[in-house]
């Protein structure tokens, strides 16, 4: 099976334990993931293609260190705002939320995929009212939606670093969140 691996940055895999499998690093965020996937899946097939990564959590249930499947994703941010209201687009033919097929027996939830991580507490709120998101990502639609427009099976696979809210880092554990993010793909790849 010819396996895409495709993250953000640098520091989320292992490299050397994935070296049998291409991997694409894209950059941080939708814009970059976009253009370089697209650049990737067009001169390139997969059989596969999985986006792997950390993220924040808006759920207490999900721990930090906890592995997830993500099968919805929506552009959170993809509309407009009137007042203190936000609408999203109905009249244009725009997709912005994605779902795919689980593929393996980690928890599964529903992300929201951001320009900007959410870093006050009113807009969290505004977020967790209006589309109840289990964890926050800054690229994982993206990827959906170009595996998609390409016809390639996907997935994406999460490991919670944070809760969604006020940054504060020093209760973040990245290095926790990794480790275990590079354990669960190594055993989904194997199981494959």
């Amino acid at each position: 099976m010819k396996i895409l691996i495709v993250a953000a940055t640098d520091f989320e895999l292992d490299k050397d334990q994935f070296s049998a499998h291409e991997i694409l690093i894209t950059g941080v965020g939708i814009l970059e993931t976009t253009l370089e996937l697209t650049k990737k899946l067009a001169l390139n097939s997969y059989d596969l293609v999985i986006n792997a990564g950390i993220a924040g959590s808006f759920d207490k249930k999900i721990k930090i260190g906890d592995v997830v499947e993500v099968t919805e994703d929506i552009l959170s941010e993809l509309g407009y705002e009137e007042n203190e209201t936000f609408f999203e687009f109905k009249s244009f033919s725009i997709p912005n939320k994605f779902t795919v097929d689980s593929k393996t027996d980690l928890i599964k939830v529903k992300s929201s995929t951001v320009n900007t991580v959410s870093g006050n507490t009113t807009k969290v709120e505004k977020i967790k009212n209006r589309l109840s998101p289990d964890i926050e990502t800054m690229e994982g639609a993206a990827v959906f939606r170009v595996c998609n427009d390409f016809n390639i099976p996907c997935m994406q696979i999460r490991s919670v670093s944070n809760f969604v809210g006020e940054r504060n880092k020093k209760d973040w554990n990245m290095d926790l969140a990794i480790k275990n993010l590079n354990i669960s793909l190594n055993k989904i790849i194997i199981s494959l």
